[in-house]
């Protein structure tokens, strides 16, 4: 199964100021600030949604096709994928900007001062599905993740006309749609990602019900935090699927790409919903254990040894199966 993830591909750049910025701050001169803070370190993470979905995928063994816009500073970033299973033949490279970057600086209290720079991720509009599908030899499915909006749409839209099943997953851009426009990504989607909290404007944003909803897509899959996962379609039972054991929590982001990455390989291998549904909480749980969304290690036996724990002898042998 051939399955193309879009979406951002960014880098973090995270500081840390060992002081507090209220102390910075003269009360009478907010309307001219002019601060410049000395940080203790600064710590470079590689990210971006498609990016790190693409990673677990590959981490897993099902060579995604990484789809988005990155700029001409990618080439370390590409050979990161490339060793670790991703295709990266699709990846759109600007001639004149930057990959997208998240910069921010936080001080002794947890307050941030932080600033994203969308760069090259603009250009993803200008990326056509066929091109990708043409090289790959057709594509079973498309996950169109958080990324430029207007490159959202096209690619929602190439995805329809062309009868390319597609998972809609708005993820950070849901704050900035409105419903029409989320009602357009939605539609007729395979499968609809989010967590609980999008769950809820999703629906108030526009004005389906939860029933309504379940008919214009085929899944509705809700990421529950600590309680796991409901996979939801018209007229059936919901199937739920709960988290492995933590051994530790260091750091929850980029867990719901790790879901969804275990969740996708699960379909590429054709086991059931359920089955990868376990597949994708087992792999958030190694991110959750891990501090940055890709500086996690899937040793199989570890892997599988966690995860015949959590779901049974039976679950773990229609997985290993596919593992390897």
């Amino acid at each position: 199964m051939r399955i193309a993830v879009t979406g951002s591909i960014a880098t973090d750049h995270l500081m840390t100021f060992p002081g507090r910025f209220a102390d910075q701050l003269v009360a009478d001169q907010l309307h001219t600030v002019s601060l410049s803070f000395l940080v203790d370190n600064l710590d470079v993470r590689r990210g971006g949604v498609a990016a790190n979905i693409a990673f677990g995928m590959g981490q897993l063994g099902t060579r995604p096709i990484l789809v988005g816009a990155a700029g001409f500073d990618f080439d370390e970033y590409r050979a990161w994928l490339d060793r670790h299973g991703v295709d990266t033949a699709s990846v759109r490279i600007s001639e004149t900007l930057h990959t997208a970057r998240f910069v921010c600086t936080t001080d002794a209290d947890h307050n941030q001062i932080g600033s994203f720079y969308t760069g090259a991720m603009s250009e993803a509009r200008l990326i056509e599905l066929k091109t990708v599908a043409d090289r790959v030899g057709g594509l079973d499915l498309v996950l169109i993740g958080a990324d430029d909006p207007e490159g959202m749409l096209r690619h929602t839209e190439e995805c329809r006309s062309r009868a390319i099943p597609f998972a809609a997953d708005f993820s950070q851009q849901i704050a900035r749609m409105e419903g029409d426009e989320i009602r357009t990504l939605m539609e007729g989607a395979t499968y609809l990602f989010s967590n609980e909290y999008e769950k809820g404007l999703i629906e108030t944003k526009t004005g389906w019900s939860d029933a309504e909803i379940l008919e214009k897509v085929g899944h509705r899959v809700t990421t529950l935090g600590s309680r796991g996962v409901r996979i939801e379609r018209a007229g059936e039972d919901p199937i739920e699927v709960g988290c492995a054991e933590e051994e530790r929590k260091a750091d929850p982001t980029g867990v719901g790409d790790a879901f969804r990455a275990g969740f996708l390989s699960g379909l590429a291998w054709g086991v059931s919903l359920e089955r990868a549904a376990q597949v994708g909480c087992m792999l958030a749980t190694l991110v959750i254990e891990t501090v940055g969304t890709q500086e996690y290690q899937l040793r199989r036996a570890h892997f599988m040894e966690r995860f015949t724990k959590a779901y049974g002898d039976e679950a773990a042998q229609e997985v290993q199966a596919h593992l390897g």
